[in-house]
């Protein structure tokens, strides 16, 4: 199961009626960034993919694949505010090393991809 915190499903809110859609939120994780492995997030106006879990909460609907769920699973969507700006981040209980930047991470038994540096921005990589 993923969930979504109260800031991440007021700004979802706010996100949607700005983009004048009711349409799910997709979360995903892919191969790539500083940690090994990335987050993705997007607004899927279609129907669920075949295979994918959908969680409801508040009215709201996430959608996510069958692989992206095994790393993700127990995981909270959280919206957070940063000097640079607001965004959503996810909190997972599963990663054991994350990027600094949130974006990225590594899993159990997952090896490092490779050197910090989240698209130049210069953060750095560290224990979750």
């Amino acid at each position: 199961m993923i969930t979504l915190s109260e800031r991440a499903v007021t700004e979802l809110r706010d996100l949607m009626k700005q983009e004048n859609t009711d349409a799910a939120l997709r979360v995903w994780v892919s191969g790539g960034g500083c940690s090994g492995l990335s987050y993705g997030m997007a607004l899927d106006d279609g129907v669920p993919e075949e295979g994918d879990s959908v969680f409801e909460q508040e009215g709201l609907k996430l959608y996510v694949d069958p692989l992206s769920l095994s790393y993700m699973s127990g995981s909270t969507v959280d919206y957070v505010d940063e000097v640079l700006g607001g965004g959503f981040k996810i909190e997972n209980p599963n990663a054991t090393s994350s990027c600094g930047c949130g974006s990225s991470f590594q899993g159990e038994g997952e090896s490092s991809g490779g050197g910090c540096g989240c698209g130049g921005g210069g953060c750095g990589c560290g224990s979750k």
